[in-house]
């Protein structure tokens, strides 16, 4: 099973709803899929990123269809504006 994390800290902040938005239309396009869940900052809870993604996969292989279909590869180009990305993916 691997864990596919990533955080994005956006140009605008206040773009982070419909970031999220945009995001969640990527929820079980693949095969292989066993979660994924989007999230915004919340006021008043610590954080460094605007919008994190947690997304778990059966394996590798199914991580990187995802990564390559055509649906995650234009929502990929529809997201607002991003100041910087972080991922970490791992295996469990």
């Amino acid at each position: 099973m691997i864990k596919h994390i990533v955080m994005w800290k956006l140009v605008d902040a206040a773009e982070a709803p419909r970031f999220k938005e945009i995001l969640d239309t990527c929820k079980g396009i693949v095969p292989g899929m066993r979660e994924f869940e989007v999230a915004v900052r919340a006021d008043g809870l610590e954080a460094n990123h605007d919008v994190a993604l947690y997304a778990v996969f059966d394996d590798a292989a199914s991580l990187q269809a995802y990564i390559v279909h055509p649906s995650h590869q234009d929502v990929v180009a529809k997201l607002p504006a991003r100041a910087s990305r972080s991922v970490f993916d791992y295996a469990v």
